[in-house]
């Protein structure tokens, strides 16, 4: 499997007006390149996730915790738990990687 940015911002916006695209997927993993616009309306998932950073800056909130992140940056959030992305700049584009059963994976 192969996949780039360039193929993730092709499919954005989608037809309902998604933010993400789902690029690749192999049994429980699924690649989405996400870009949200003006606010990050994201719940918590049912998965474990990667987010990788590609392009911009700003805040990523994660449960009572708040980080600055810029391109290359690389978050880890545990299925269930509260996230988001806030006061992110307009060329903001993030990798997400999901995997594993429902409830995340126990240690």
């Amino acid at each position: 499997m192969h996949t780039s940015v360039e193929q993730g911002l092709q499919q954005l916006p989608g037809p309902g007006g998604e933010r993400f695209a789902a690029l690749m997927a192999h049994g429980s993993m699924r690649t989405e390149l996400y870009a949200p616009r003006g606010h990050d309306p994201q719940q918590p998932h049912t998965q474990d996730e990667l987010y990788f950073v590609q392009c911009g800056h700003g805040e990523f909130v994660q449960g009572d915790t708040r980080h600055r992140f810029q391109a290359g940056d690389a978050f880890f959030v545990p299925a269930g738990q509260m996230h988001r992305f806030e006061h992110f700049s307009d060329d903001f584009v993030t990798w997400v990687v999901f995997w594993g059963p429902p409830g995340g994976e126990r240690e």
